[in-house]
């Protein structure tokens, strides 16, 4: 029996019906759907509901929201590599390939297996503490952002790729981002756009207070490190905006691609530009 994960996202107003729809369609299929325990009890779907959701077998998994409910899901899967599908119920959607008028049709392909997986990168986040410690801060699908912890104040900020020291600048912070990321955050701190299959990642200052900096692409191997050049300051870093830690004034972040994926379902007849076209230029 095929099974299918599904995480609803509960701020969405339309998602009880989008759930009843995949409900019904996949009891026609035979096929058996699983939530998270928690979110079957408050959509009364108990009979659906299980532990540990993430280490539970699926065929691929059902993402009801926008793209940060589907980058959340990919974390939970980063261990466990499940392929997920975002059914679009946000505002942009980037990473969801599913719209609500097209529902059944899209899940009919997928238990015909008409579809491809994308496995894009994980940016892995490290702490280096000034004893040589290294601690694991989580991964990001996105980006990971090193930036200022009191809003009021700009922080300098020292950059470096690899072992070679790139620049000390004040800014609000710094972003780095993956290519999927590169649409998100990035993006509208002045960052390039870059096709989510490229493998790179992208550096991009924050507000910066200089003009002898620009967003940078560095290769998928280089491993950047970000410090505090004031320890007087303090700083915070994010995990594709979800997750924050505080870092001390003397920590230095490090930031590199993992060799964990995330599967992203994708149908072949949507094209990365068209999706750009129509999600950036749409009143162009």
């Amino acid at each position: 029996m095929r099974t299918v994960a599904v995480f609803p996202n509960l701020m969405k107003p339309e998602t009880r019906d989008i759930l009843l729809r995949i409900r019904d369609f996949f009891a026609k299929q035979g096929a058996r759907i699983i939530l998270p325990r928690v979110r079957a009890v408050e959509f009364g779907m108990e009979d659906c509901g299980v532990d540990d959701i993430e280490n539970q077998p699926a065929d691929f998994a059902l993402s009801l929201g926008g793209d940060g409910t589907l980058l959340g899901i990919c974390r939970r899967y980063a261990e466990n590599p499940v392929p997920v599908c975002g059914i679009n119920m946000g505002t942009l959607g980037f990473m969801a390939d599913i719209e609500q008028n097209e529902l059944e049709s899209r899940l009919q392909r997928l238990c015909a297996g008409d579809y491809n997986i994308e496995w894009r990168c994980f940016l892995a986040g490290f702490v280096t503490k000034p004893d040589g410690a290294e601690h694991f801060l989580g991964y990001a699908i996105n980006d990971i952002v090193v930036m200022k912890g009191d809003p009021a104040r700009i922080i300098s900020l020292g950059l470096a790729v690899n072992e070679t020291p790139l620049v000390e600048c004040k800014a609000d912070g710094f972003i780095v981002a993956s290519p999927t990321g590169s649409t998100a955050y990035s993006l509208s701190a002045g960052g390039p756009i870059m096709n989510p299959m490229v493998k790179g990642i992208v550096l991009t200052p924050i507000c910066p207070h200089t003009l002898n900096i620009r967003p940078l692409i560095i290769r998928e191997e280089d491993v950047v490190h970000i410090h505090l050049v004031d320890m007087r300051q303090s700083i915070i870093v994010t995990l594709d905006g979800q997750e924050t830690t505080k870092i001390h004034p003397d920590d230095i972040v490090t930031v590199k691609c993992s060799d964990v994926r995330a599967g992203i379902i994708k149908f072949a007849d949507k094209d990365y530009y068209q999706t750009l076209r129509t999600k950036l230029w749409r009143n162009c």
